[in-house]
């Protein structure tokens, strides 16, 4: 099995899908997931407006509406907003929750919590770089989310899609750590297809996609940062030809990347062999 043929063994992304059918599927794994774990009562998901939280908020929201009205139960979403500072897109944030319709909205300001853990590094001698305090923002949202899913019975949600997976675009323990990932399986454009679906205004899934983690490149699209469009990812996800530049560029973010997609290394793993 060569490098394309293993990615697309464990992306699992369809040449073709109907958006219909993948949304009853995403809304039906967070329901049986509830159900099957019956302490659990809410789903608890970070809102940055982008198209990921987007959509996968707006499938949370839907799947505990049913829950709720087919069991009696009291099921909550709770949508966290998690800006550090003030958002440069807070606007599309807001538009987001208008769409989700959350059940509950918490907002947790983490710039406080971020620079406090910044200064303290320092005085013990350790100087992040503007990237390595992009990853402790991302891991403080991440902290905050599995705080109030226990306080609230809860399991945290991910955005991670394959497009994303198989770059290994999110912080490890930060935005990658979550408890389950309805999404996984679609590349970029099918999350578009289901938005579009849904009824999401446009503007929420056709802007740059952005982790904006990074204070002296605010906004830093994630084409420029990965070096590859995410067409280039898609068609090559959906096994259509691409460049071999394209190629080559995805292949080495997945090889770079595979310490994200595994659980911590033990004896029994190849790695270290």
């Amino acid at each position: 099995m060569d490098v394309r043929e293993q990615i697309l063994a464990e992306m699992k992304v369809k040449p073709e899908i109907d958006p219909k059918q993948e949304i009853r599927n995403s809304i039906e794994l967070l329901k049986e997931y509830l159900k099957k774990n019956r302490f659990l009562k809410s789903l608890v998901l970070g809102i940055s407006g982008g198209q990921d939280s987007t959509l996968t908020g707006k499938l949370a929201q839907m799947a505990i509406t049913e829950l709720r009205k087919e069991t009696g139960k009291d099921y909550q979403f709770i949508a966290v907003s998690l800006p550090y500072g003030d958002q440069l897109d807070e606007s599309d944030r807001q538009d987001a929750l208008q769409f989700i319709s959350p059940d509950q909205i918490v907002t947790i300001n983490i710039k406080a919590a971020v620079d406090a853990s910044a200064a303290t590094l320092k005085a013990a001698g350790v100087q992040l770089s503007d990237f390595a305090k992009g990853n402790e923002k991302a891991r403080e949202r991440m902290k905050a989310q599995y705080s109030i899913a226990a306080m609230n019975s809860g399991v945290v949600v991910g955005t991670d899609h394959s497009a994303e997976a198989v770059t290994g675009f999110y912080t490890k323990y930060g935005d990658g750590g979550t408890d389950i990932n309805p999404i996984f399986r679609l590349n970029k454009r099918q999350g578009k297809a289901l938005l579009k679906e849904l009824g999401c205004p446009e503007h929420l899934y056709l802007k740059k996609p952005t982790a904006d983690l990074e204070d002296d490149k605010p906004a830093l699209p994630d084409e420029v940062a990965l070096g590859v469009t995410y067409d280039e990812i898609d068609d090559y996800l959906e096994g259509k030809p691409v460049s071999d530049e394209a190629a080559a560029k995805i292949e080495s973010w997945y090889l770079k990347s595979q310490h994200k997609r595994h659980m911590a290394i033990t004896i029994f793993d190849d790695f270290w062999k």
